[in-house]
Parts: C-alpha cells; sequence; structure tokens
C-alpha cells in the first residue's frame, strides 16, 4: 500500500507543477488577481467530498503564515497543493476529494459539483473587493454561530421563529449588545453556513453575511480582503457536514463527567457559613448537584474574591481558602470561580516563561491562576471577552484547557464561556447565551440559539436558569419551565437575579432577599413576594434533576459520540429530518441524542402543547404509549410536565437516581427497548475525570435491537475493564411491558430473546 501511496503522491505533484508551469507561461492578461493584488489560487482535499480553496496574494508571502498559524483550525495548508494556478486563460477542471471543480476567470468563477454532476456551491468574486456570492438554494440556513437576528427588518420575529439566517443580515461582531438582546442574549458569530446539501465554512477574512436574496453575499470587513480561505463541503446528509466541520476545526474534547450534572451558581454571599449552608441544604434535600460556581466581588456586593480582576480570596466569605474547598469537596461539589478583565491582546502559551513586563503573555495571565488552582478549584468561569480578537478569545480558553493541566495533568479541565470561535470545542470551551431577561418570550428563543449554537460546533451550550435579568415575568412557573428545558441542554446551570431566587427550593422561601437590580437594564424588577410561596416549585426540580441524573449514562453515550464525530447533543431536527418541511420548521423542538425527542412548554399556563412527530412510531415517554408521527399531535401538560417522546427502536439506558456523578449507589443499569423499528446504541463508560480513555482505558459496548426476530444482541467492542455503570447488573426490558431479563456483562456477545 505504501508503495502506491507514493506513486499516487507523485503523480499529484507532477499534476501539480505542470498546472502550475501552464499558469505562469500564459499571457499576463490571464492573471489572476483580487482588490488589485496577484493572487495564487489553490485547491487542497479536506477530507471526504470537501474542498479547501485559498486565495493568497503573491507579492505578501506572509500571509500563508497568517493562515498556517490561525488557532481556528487544525487544516493546515500542505506545502504543495493538490492543484495551484496564478493565472487562467480558459476554463479548468479537475477533481478533488470526490468532487468536480471548474473554475474561469474575469471575473473569478469557482463551480463545485458532486462526481454525479449535482451542483453542490458556486462561488462567484468580485476582483475588485474580494466580496463573494454564492446561491442559498432552497431550505433552511443554519449556523453562524449563537444568537439570534441581528437587525429590527429581519424576515422573521421574536416569536421563536429565529431557526433558519435566511432573510436577515449578519454583520458578524462578537458582542452582548446585540439587536433584542433581552431576548436572543450575546451574539457569538461562526462563519459557518449550512444549507441544503452544502456547507461553506469562511475561515477568512472577517466580514459580514448578507443573506436576503437567492443568492448570498460576503463583503470582506477590511479594504484588503487577502487571504481568502474558504472550505466548501458537500453533505447529501447534515450530519456530514458536522463530521466535516470538526476535521476542520478540531473535534469536541471529552467533558469531565461531571459537568453534566447540574450546576449551581451563586452571586452574593454574605459569608462562609451561608455558603456552606447552601451546599449543605442540597445533600440534606437530596437535591442532586455536582458543581457551585462562586461570582466574583464587583459583579457581586461580596463574591469569592476581593474585586474585579483580583485573585484574592474574599476572607469573608473564604475564610481559609484551602479549608474551605477541602470542605466542599468532601461534599462532592466540584468548585468553578468567576474571572473577568483578560488582557486585551492575549497571546502565547502557558508553556512559555511569565514575563511581568507583557500582560499580554498568556503565561503571565495563567500565573496570575495558578496559585488558586492548586489549592484545588475545579474549573473557571471566563465571563466577558468580547473586545478580544478571534486568536485573543481562543488564546485564553486554550490558557483553561492547558493550564490546569500544567499542575493536574490528567485531569480533563472545564471552562464555561461567554464568548470563543471555530476552534474552541476542541479545547474544551462550554459556552453560556450571556445575560438575557426573565421572560417568557426569552425562554422560547433559546431553543433555536441554542440549536444554531450547536449546529455551529458548539456542542456544549446552555442557558441562565430563569434568564438572568430579573423582570415581573418572573414567576414560579417560568422558573420550573426553563428548569424543565436546561435539564435538556448539555449545560444544566442557574444563575441571575436576584440570587436567592435562584436555587431549587427558593420559590417557597417567602422571601427575594437582595433585588440585585441593573439600573442600566430597562424592564428589570423583582419578582412579585407573592411568588415566593409556591410549595410547587421545589418538586418539579427535583424530578427533573432526578432524571437528569437517571439518564447520565444516555447523556454520556452521546457525549463519546458527540467527541467522535461532532454531532452534538441538542439537536435540530433538520439533522435526521432534513427532508421533512414540518420537521425542519420546527424551532421549539429538538432530539436529545438521537432517540429523545424534547418539546419544553414556553407559554404561560399552558394546559396543552402543540409539538410535531415526524414519521415512524413513537413513544410517549411518560406513559409509554405509541402514537404515529408525520403530523402534529397536542399533548395535556400540568407544570409539572414536559412532552417528551422516544423513537421506536431507540434503546435508553438509565441507572439509578444519584446526587451527584461519581456516587456509588447500588442498583441496575436499566436498557429500556422502544419496538417497532431496529435499533442500536453505543453505550460508553470511563472513569468520567482522566485522560486515561486516550490510552484505551474505556468500555463500549454495541447493543442492538432486531425489531423483527425481537431479539436485543450485547457485544463488548472495546476494553477488557468495565467502569462505573458498566459493571452493573443490566436490567432489559421493553417500553410496552412483558418480561424482565437480568444479564452481567462479559467478554462473549450475549443475546436475549424476547
Amino acid at each position: 500500500m505504501r508503495p502506491i501511496r507514493k506513486i499516487a503522491s507523485l503523480l499529484a505533484l507532477a499534476f501539480s507543477f505542470f498546472v502550475i508551469s501552464s499558469a505562469l507561461s500564459q499571457p499576463p492578461t490571464a492573471a489572476l488577481s483580487i482588490a488589485g493584488q496577484p493572487v495564487s489560487l489553490s485547491f487542497y482535499s479536506a477530507g471526504p467530498q470537501a474542498i479547501r480553496i485559498i486565495l493568497l496574494p503573491t507579492a505578501n508571502p506572509a500571509a500563508a503564515a497568517q493562515l498556517a498559524a490561525s488557532p481556528a483550525i487544525v487544516f493546515p495548508p500542505f506545502a504543495i497543493p493538490a492543484v495551484q494556478f496564478t493565472s487562467l486563460d480558459h476554463p479548468q477542471s479537475f477533481q478533488l476529494a470526490g468532487l468536480h471543480v471548474s473554475i474561469i476567470n474575469s471575473p473569478l468563477r469557482i463551480a463545485v459539483t458532486t462526481a454525479g454532476g449535482k451542483s453542490v456551491q458556486t462561488l462567484d468574486f468580485d476582483s475588485a473587493t474580494g466580496a463573494v456570492t454564492f446561491p442559498l438554494g432552497s431550505g433552511p440556513l443554519l449556523g453562524l454561530g449563537e444568537g439570534g437576528p441581528q437587525s429590527p427588518d429581519a424576515s422573521t420575529t421574536s416569536a421563536g421563529q429565529s431557526f433558519t439566517r435566511r432573510g436577515q443580515t449578519y454583520p458578524m461582531r462578537t458582542s452582548q449588545d446585540t439587536y433584542d438582546k433581552p431576548h436572543f442574549g450575546g451574539r457569538l458569530p461562526i462563519p459557518w453556513l449550512l444549507g441544503s446539501g452544502w456547507a461553506i465554512f469562511l475561515h477568512d477574512p472577517l466580514g459580514s453575511f448578507d443573506l436576503r436574496g437567492p443568492e448570498a453575499s460576503f463583503t470582506p470587513a477590511a479594504t484588503d480582503p487577502l487571504p481568502i480561505d474558504i472550505f466548501i463541503v458537500s453533505a447529501p446528509q447534515p450530519a456530514q457536514a458536522l463530521e466535516a466541520y470538526a476535521r476542520i476545526t478540531g473535534f469536541p474534547s471529552m467533558p469531565p463527567l461531571w459537568a453534566l450534572g447540574y450546576q449551581q451558581s451563586h452571586r452574593t454571599v454574605d459569608n462562609w457559613q451561608a455558603l456552606y449552608n447552601i451546599a449543605q441544604t442540597f445533600r440534606q434535600k437530596d437535591l442532586p448537584c455536582d458543581v457551585l460556581i462562586y461570582l466574583g466581588t464587583g459583579f457581586a456586593p461580596s463574591g469569592w474574591n476581593t474585586g474585579p480582576r483580583s485573585f484574592q480570596f474574599n476572607p469573608v466569605v473564604f475564610p481559609d481558602p484551602p479549608k474551605n474547598i477541602a470542605q466542599l469537596h468532601d461534599l462532592h461539589f466540584h468548585v468553578v470561580l468567576h474571572v473577568v478583565g483578560p488582557p486585551k491582546h492575549l497571546a502565547g502559551s502557558v508553556h512559555d516563561a511569565p514575563n511581568p513586563a507583557d500582560p499580554d503573555s498568556v503565561a503571565t495571565y495563567w500565573s496570575l491562576h495558578a496559585p488558586v488552582e492548586r489549592l484545588g478549584v475545579d474549573g473557571w468561569w471566563p465571563d466577558e471577552g468580547e473586545n478580544l480578537s478571534r486568536a485573543s478569545r481562543l488564546a485564553r480558553i486554550r490558557m483553561y484547557w492547558q493550564g490546569p493541566q500544567l499542575i493536574r495533568p490528567n485531569l480533563r479541565p472545564f471552562t464555561l464561556n461567554r464568548t470563543g470561535f471555530s476552534g474552541m470545542q476542541r479545547i474544551g470551551g462550554w459556552l453560556w447565551s450571556g445575560d438575557t431577561n426573565s421572560t417568557w418570550q426569552t425562554l422560547a428563543d433559546q431553543i433555536p440559539v441554542g440549536l444554531n449554537a450547536s449546529l455551529s460546533g458548539i456542542p456544549y451550550w446552555g442557558t441562565d436558569i430563569g434568564g438572568f435579568f430579573s423582570t415581573p415575568q418572573l414567576s414560579g412557573e417560568l422558573y420550573a419551565r426553563w428548569f424543565e428545558f436546561a435539564a435538556f441542554t448539555p449545560l444544566f446551570r442557574s444563575h441571575g437575579r436576584p440570587s436567592a431566587t435562584r436555587y431549587p427550593w427558593s420559590w417557597n422561601s417567602g422571601a427575594i432577599g437582595n433585588p440585585e437590580l441593573s439600573p442600566n437594564v430597562p424592564g428589570t424588577a423583582p419578582p412579585s413576594l407573592s411568588e415566593m410561596h409556591n410549595p410547587a416549585v421545589e418538586p418539579i426540580c427535583r424530578k427533573y434533576l432526578d432524571l437528569r441524573y437517571r439518564l447520565m449514562p444516555y447523556l454520556y453515550a452521546a457525549a463519546w459520540q458527540t467527541h467522535l464525530t461532532g454531532l452534538p447533543i441538542m439537536r435540530a431536527l433538520w439533522l435526521y429530518y432534513s427532508s421533512d418541511p414540518e420537521a425542519t420548521a420546527r424551532t421549539d423542538e429538538y432530539l436529545w441524542g438521537r432517540d429523545l425527542l424534547i418539546a419544553p412548554v414556553t407559554q404561560k399556563a399552558a394546559s396543552t402543547r402543540i409539538l410535531y412527530l415526524p414519521s415512524g412510531l413513537w413513544y410517549d415517554f411518560w406513559t409509554s404509549r405509541p402514537i404515529r408521527g408525520g403530523r402534529d399531535h397536542t399533548r395535556h401538560v400540568d407544570l409539572a410536565t414536559i412532552p417528551i417522546y422516544t423513537r421506536a427502536g431507540a434503546i435508553i439506558p438509565s441507572g439509578p437516581v444519584k446526587q451527584y456523578t461519581s456516587e456509588e449507589v447500588p442498583g441496575p443499569l436499566t436498557l429500556t427497548i422502544y419496538p417497532g423499528a431496529n435499533g442500536h446504541i453505543l453505550l460508553y463508560d470511563d472513569d468520567g475525570i482522566t485522560f486515561n480513555f486516550r490510552q484505551g482505558q474505556y468500555t463500549t459496548v454495541s447493543v442492538d435491537w432486531n425489531d423483527h426476530a425481537r431479539r436485543l444482541t450485547l457485544t463488548l467492542e472495546h476494553g477488557s475493564q468495565t467502569w462505573n455503570e458498566l459493571t452493573r447488573t443490566i436490567r432489559i426490558r421493553e417500553a410496552t411491558g412483558g418480561p424482565t431479563h437480568q444479564i452481567t456483562l462479559g467478554p462473549k456477545p450475549q443475546t436475549i430473546q424476547f
């Protein structure tokens, strides 16, 4: 095989030289140019059915180094492109990465088709400005990062209809001061756009998108648009596009298991005893929780530190930091701290030598964190950062990925960010939607915001439960509905103002506490005091906390799939039902993993919820009642219920309720089969905290259901050692009833006949 590959490489090299020499020998009038500069046009394979197109100014060799140094991608330019031109006096065409590419000059047009001749994309370049236009086709346009419509003239409204990007303009500015921030939150633009059968990633330059017509227009932000770096992906199935994006920008890192548990944020904490009492209350009430997050002083009157940008502990809140952190660890909580004010031009690596004379050095900035990290802090919450460049935002996230590993090399870090860029997923970057308002409309709009973030290569996303800024709409009912939704987002975190309203038990406390209103935010107000006497909320929070932890084997298996394929956990129906216009139009429901359909309730005083079930057989998760899809369905709901449906063929693993993810509790691992179609799931387990899985220390079990034969087969695919959940007795049942089987996992395949 190696000699064949070598010959193929030599042939490609020879062809490349032939094309280059032919191009160079053509008349000067055929020279390629953009913005008055001679350019080289290079093509590279970017994996199956994906190509990379680079336009470099021939008079500026540093431009190539600029692309090669980009922290956003892991797909660097090769020393020798597959095909390259500097001039073009007649049309050219060639095959690359399973695609057919055609080029003409004056003006420059690049057309990409499948091997069968079906159009993938056609790029037209404005030779004067470097602007690029391309057809949008039909169907939804998705991705472009986190955030909603960017202008009031958008063709869609803020009534939960903000899923498709079609009909809008996108300036692609990272900001918390965006159009309709109270509903949509902050804006984190990612220049990755998905259409029907295609996707495009405009890595460079920075610019804006106009998607209001049948063609998209991308306008570079700078007068000098070079270099231009574009990836084109052919994706008959949407999942193929997401895997291609992961190959380009990096596959998502495997999170620590505890980060998938419930996370409780704190704003103002009066003193250590008050802080410790909250931690004890979770354990005394048997309310599952893994993470306690503490805001910094300045953003709250009394936070973990002495003030903004301070790394000194507040002596009132943490009088003895090593002992206090150890006490929280003894209760099996992980501690995450809030930080603000990063250096504006942050650059470099934690592996550099710290230089106090260079405040923009990553190594210098990390040296301020390191003493706190050594005390046992488990994660960081870097707030703000919108004023940083793309490179500095990624340098910051990378610092929180690599810095902790200098101190605890084998533990997976955790960082929760308000901003970032392409590539943040491979260096542990989680994202939340920023400072939204506590309204029913905000709750509805967070669903499409989360779906587009997930389709933009950011799989670990979430929103402040209840919304951040309190409004008169904040109530026990709104909080309960938001809690139900967040139980099915990767980040399951409660945070906001007032602090005393953001605990599962808050809504029957009879007190609001410090209202923590912001004078700069119109419409903020504390909830009505009468709302603080609602005994129904805490049991609802308990129900969904217990459910999140019971379904942790399902969620962790989905996280492993995300790590391997780039597929998000929170999945738009479009991913699997792109040919169904009813499914693709739904912005208020989604898939959790492959098999659970979630339909959050976002209307006040709702007694019913209308949702769409795609074609096929589905089961009501709560009752196991079968329902035929392909139509709308009305589900009666009470405050404690959101509609959840399981598709036929699903095999849903669940375990016993835990108070924290690493708790050792008795009880079986249950596999529930939903008959009516063949099914498959790959169970995954490891130690949950280290990188030992990289050395093969993990277990995967393939579970397959043959519906016609009514037979389930479990096959140990990897690992001679089982971990955590897979050491349990495995109980196997059908959702529709009947006998229950029990097995213990062994090295040989096991078959259970129903």
